[in-house]
């Protein structure tokens, strides 16, 4: 999350620097000038969201850390054992709390057909 903030930050620092020197070789137009209003209100707009946005970031960064270290490698034993996702329905989570992955299409059974005894003639 801090990596968006700071990449838009930096987006907008270079772009701002910029239009300021072109607007000092030559003259902006009305549409230039109208942009750079535009920006400039977006990102007064924008910034008690994106400084909120960050401290929220900030206060789960402990929580996913944990979950990372807990679930990683179940997730991955997980991810090795199933080959082809689109096979699955979504998880569902049952009322007891477990949770199921039901395949699309049922697995072929392993088991030879029943098949009905062969009459013996006497």
């Amino acid at each position: 999350m801090k990596q968006i903030l700071t990449a838009t930050a930096l987006c907008l620092a270079l772009v701002t620097p910029l239009a300021a020197q072109e607007e000092q070789d030559k003259g902006t137009s009305l549409m230039e000038e109208g942009a750079k209003l535009f920006f400039k209100g977006l990102m007064s707009e924008m910034e008690p969201a994106l400084r909120e946005l960050e401290g929220l970031a900030d206060e789960m960064e402990p929580a996913l850390r944990s979950f990372a270290e807990e679930m990683g490698p179940a997730l991955r034993g997980l991810v090795d054992k199933v080959e082809d996702w689109s096979a699955y329905h979504p998880p569902e989570i049952l009322p007891n709390g477990d949770i199921i992955m039901r395949r699309k299409e049922p697995m072929p059974s392993e088991e030879p057909p029943v098949t009905e005894p062969e009459e013996i003639e006497l």
